[in-house]
């Protein structure tokens, strides 16, 4: 499953683009998050708990940063094991674009689920996908102006 979008926000690109860097930023953002560690200067560590309709599951795995422009874009990837849920990987391009003192992100999404999940079905996982996807950069948009206004 594959999904792009954009979203604005009123912020300058050096902030988000450390905000998209900044680890208690990016718990407090992903929908489920319940830890995400830093490994190294690229890799993270997460725990995620997902619901897909009437399955939930807790998904352990790294996040992968690699084609590391900073501050205008960069890969990630994230593979996870969700025990017998199955298994869920992906990758997002992220893309910073200024204009004027905001930045619009730009992502496009692909994403792989196997196990238990992949028998709920492709609408079901895309719109649970993308609705999680756009719940990240509406948080992530709320949490760098509330950044922003705090500093």
């Amino acid at each position: 499953m594959d999904f792009t979008g954009e979203e604005r926000i009123a912020a300058p690109r050096d902030m988000v683009w450390a905000a998209l860097n900044d680890p208690e930023i990016m718990r407090g953002c992903i929908p489920g998050c319940q830890s995400i560690e830093r490994l190294s200067p690229d890799t993270f560590e997460a725990t995620i708990r997902v619901k897909f309709s009437l399955l939930s599951a807790t998904f352990h795995g790294l996040l992968t940063l690699a084609n590391v422009d900073a501050p205008r874009s960069y890969t990630l990837s994230a593979e996870g094991k969700g025990g017998l849920a199955g298994f869920a990987r992906g990758a997002a391009d992220v893309v910073l674009e200024e204009r004027g003192g905001e930045t619009i992100l730009h992502y496009r999404a692909r994403a792989e689920l196997g196990g238990k999940l992949a028998q709920l079905g492709a609408r079901l996982l895309d719109s649970t996908s993308q609705r999680l996807a756009e719940g990240f950069f509406s948080d992530f948009n709320a949490a760098v102006v509330a950044k922003m206004a705090a500093d």
